[in-house]
């Protein structure tokens, strides 16, 4: 069991020091502002009354605490407030002064019609970066489309890819892979323009659309002919679409398995006692294997079945060539090397109980990063960040009573 901070630990990470005010919900812009969070942000998180919805996606043990919006939600502090009334505008303007960024995931024209368009936060902080991750580019015909993970996926050609990759049916990649891919965008981009704002002493207005996002994660890989005017060929990454890329079947389960460069080819074949196909046009060299790739695949399916999976990993190894069992999400909660990094974090959540969750990631020498807040529940530090904004303990109490904020501790 990985040691546990405590919950007022004081802030710790690289990014210790800035302030990030968050109005976005779900998971892209959750996840952005986790992984600052973790890399030692402040980062408070405005809700409204009813809260994230991702509070109410289950398992859970206690309402509003969904396994999701634990996982994205550490580290953060939460304060609720009503943006639709004056009084939660108010607020909301207040806490921007005092701020870096503010991040939201709604339609620019949805922001000004709250009061909290670029010029009205600009104008009460001319420093800060007003960044805003949602569906499409405002400078598109596609501007104000709804925008999920789904929708994302099928637009940018993944889940057709899928189809021609397996020749069964177009899915959806099993994860938030768009929401979390362009998280990350979300994340660097947000961090690049503060760093700017730091060093000119001028914020900036930045858009990141989740739809150009992935659009640029997928034509990075299968641009292919037609990168080139006029195309050499159909786009498309032959390698990552070839049939019999997926793990391979052995006599009593699956393997991964990368046979890469010359080197893990030649060890390969030696393995296997056939040394001279190492001279075969098919795999003498990388361009002809990447001409062969199907052909290519489908031999190394054809050899691996032939053999139990242990026997096969034990002599991949020694060949060094890269090989590795075919986990399950169950199995990646046993891995022997994660539970040695300290990676599973094992923690007693204040209302939850006990609950695992992932160490932030990598290690920072002089600014070592860990889990200095547990997910909060809703309205929990309302009282907390707006005391540090100036307001009085009779004007919170106000507040709360009129359902502009909430007390998570009542």
């Amino acid at each position: 069991m990985t040691e546990q901070p405590l919950p007022d630990a004081p802030a710790a990470g690289p990014l210790s020091g800035v302030r990030i005010l968050d109005l976005s919900s779900v998971v892209m812009g959750p996840y952005a502002t986790q992984v600052l969070a973790d890399l030692g942000a402040d980062v408070i998180k405005v809700e409204s009354p009813s809260g994230d919805n991702m509070r109410a996606v289950g398992p859970m043990r206690n309402p509003g605490m969904g396994h999701l919006y634990l996982h994205l939600n550490r580290n953060k502090r939460s304060i609720v407030l009503d943006l639709k009334t004056p009084e939660g505008l108010a607020a909301c303007l207040k806490l921007a002064e005092s701020c870096d960024a503010l991040l939201y995931n709604i339609r620019p024209q949805a922001m000004a019609r709250l009061g909290l368009s670029y010029e009205a936060v600009a104008e009460r902080n001319p420093r800060i970066v007003y960044l805003g991750a949602y569906g499409f580019g405002e400078a598109g015909p596609y501007a104000g489309r709804p925008a999920y993970d789904d929708l994302i996926q099928g637009q940018t050609g993944i889940a057709a890819l899928s189809a021609q990759h397996s020749g069964d049916v177009p899915r959806y990649a099993p994860l938030t892979l768009a929401d979390r891919a362009v998280g990350l965008h979300v994340g660097i981009a947000l961090v690049s323009a503060v760093l700017h704002a730091k060093t000119s002493g001028r914020g900036q207005q930045v858009e990141i659309p989740m739809f150009e996002g992935m659009a640029h994660l997928v034509l990075g890989d299968h641009l292919g002919g037609a990168t080139f005017e006029p195309p050499l060929g159909p786009t498309g990454y032959a390698r990552l679409l070839a049939p019999h890329r997926r793990p391979y079947a052995t006599a009593d389960g699956y393997i991964c398995l990368l046979i890469y460069n010359d080197k893990h080819w030649r060890n390969f074949f030696d393995l296997i006692g056939q040394p001279e196909l190492a001279q075969d046009p098919r795999f003498c060299t990388h361009g002809a294997r990447a001409a062969h790739i199907s052909e290519v695949y489908a031999f190394v399916a054809e050899v691996i079945s032939a053999r139990p999976s242990q026997a096969w990993l034990e002599d991949l190894t020694r060949a060094d060539i890269p090989a590795s069992q075919l986990y399950t999400v169950d199995g990646l909660l046993q891995d022997k090397h994660l539970a040695a990094t300290g990676f599973i974090h094992h923690m007693e959540h204040p209302s939850e109980g006990q609950m695992r969750t992932t160490a932030p990631l990598g290690r920072y020498q002089g600014t070592p990063t860990s889990i200095r807040r547990p997910a909060p529940r809703l309205g929990e530090h309302s009282r907390e960040v707006l005391t540090e904004a100036g307001y009085d303990a009779t004007r919170i109490d106000a507040l709360v009573a009129r359902g502009i904020t909430q007390d998570g501790n009542e």
